[in-house]
Formats: structure tokens, sequence, C-alpha cells
């Protein structure tokens, strides 16, 4: 699967912490991050993880584009909902491309772990309950 990564500077900690938790499940899928969060993780998890520009220059738009060419399966967000940023018109339609796309997406440490949980299972492949082969 392709997984796109990003977070809020509050959370990128957060992030950092998930991906060292879940390294192993990670490293057998292809990562991308906006800059920031994918030099932390990269830097604290040795994950190989092809980093875009930082999300407020454009990384966010980067990792949009690639969910609208359906080259992403999966993003893990991590939000800071309490502190508004400038940012955020980028963020929604981030969002809505994922809706529109069937993406799942986490927010939230609690919903990663879950979709996390169900892909080293393999109890999910988004693409074919999507498009069930014939």
């Amino acid at each position: 699967m392709n997984i796109a990564i990003t977070a809020h500077d509050a959370k990128k900690e957060l992030m950092v912490q998930f991906c060292i938790a879940y390294c192993g499940v990670l490293s057998r899928h292809k990562l991308c991050a906006t800059g920031t969060t994918g030099k932390m993780v990269s830097e604290a998890t040795g994950l190989e993880i092809q980093k875009f520009l930082c999300g407020s220059q454009g990384g966010d738009q980067q990792i949009s584009a690639r969910i609208a060419c359906n080259e992403i399966d999966l993003l893990l967000f991590f939000r800071d909902p309490l502190n508004p940023k400038a940012g955020e018109p980028d963020e929604a339609s981030l969002l809505r491309l994922c809706d529109v796309h069937n993406i799942p997406v986490a927010t939230n440490i609690a919903t990663a772990e879950a979709l996390i949980h169900s892909l080293d299972r393999g109890d999910l492949d988004w693409r074919d309950i999507v498009n069930p082969k014939s």
C-alpha cells in the first residue's frame, strides 16, 4: 500500500512516536510525507520515505495530487483541532479528495492505530472493496 503521512506542528512528535511503535508494519509499505514530518519520522525510524515539500509550501497539495491520481491508498494526518492554521483550506481539500476517492484517513492516533492494525492483519483491501474484481 502507498501510505501518506503528515502532521500539524503540535502533532509531529506524536506522529514520530506512532511511526516508531508501528515501524514494522510501516516498513512493508511505500511511504511518502510532507517535508518536515517525513524528515522527523525518517530520522527517528530509519524508514524510507519519499519526502515532498513542507505542508505550508505545497506538500499537502502534492499529496492531494497523488490522491486524485489514485497513487495513495491510506492517509495518516494527525491534526491539531485546537489551533487553526492558515493552510486549513488546503487541508479541507485534502480530506474532501480522500472522501471522493474512498481513501481511508486517520486524523488522530486512535483511528490511525485501528487502521494500522487492520492493515497488519490484512483485513482490508480498500481497492477491492471499492472496485471489486470480476
